[in-house]
């Protein structure tokens, strides 16, 4: 009986063992990934991202982007940002390959930030010696909010963040 009750014990311990190892889904997290893909010409733009949410915040002093700050430009693993062809972003070289996608917000000057080091988590690791490209964009105001930060990709090579009530494009060709 003391034998049945241990191999009991051991198996319940191995099997919870394996649940805490196994990587939890990322659909549950507070802020989802979502991915958005669209060909633009030849190339292919796609762009990989956490979503967080607003939920009564404010953007800037609860919630970033903070001014001045470098931002993943999402939540969780920084924002993937990869074209399959050499693109022009805002008339700019961009080389085919994937970046981190990182912004600094400065009231309505935005910069946008396509950096090398594409594989990491949120922006600790971020160094701009690793830029391959800076753009400099202005932001719009939005008349209704978008409570999830989202990425839209239009066929013309607009690509257009959303977030609060703040509008940023920039341009892909």
């Amino acid at each position: 009986m003391k034998y049945l009750f241990s191999l009991s014990l051991f198996s319940l311990f191995i099997i919870a063992s394996f649940s805490a190892c196994a990587q939890k889904d990322k659909s549950k997290r507070p802020s989802p990934p979502a991915l958005v893909t669209q060909k633009v010409g030849d190339a292919t733009i796609s762009i990989d991202y956490s979503q967080p949410s607003i939920k009564g915040r404010t953007i800037g002093k609860d919630l970033e982007p903070m001014p001045g700050k470098v931002w993943r430009t999402g939540a969780n693993e920084a924002t993937v940002f990869e074209v399959d062809k050499d693109v022009m972003v805002e008339g700019k070289v961009l080389p085919k390959g994937k970046y981190g996608l990182f912004t600094i917000q400065n009231g309505d000057d935005w910069t946008i930030i396509f950096n090398k080091t594409w594989d990491q988590w949120g922006a600790f690791k971020y160094s701009d010696a690793d830029d391959a490209l800076r753009v400099n964009v202005k932001a719009k105001k939005q008349e209704a909010s978008t409570e999830k930060m989202t990425f839209a990709i239009s066929a013309a090579g607009v690509v257009t963040l959303l977030w609060g009530n703040i509008e940023v494009d920039f341009t892909v060709k």
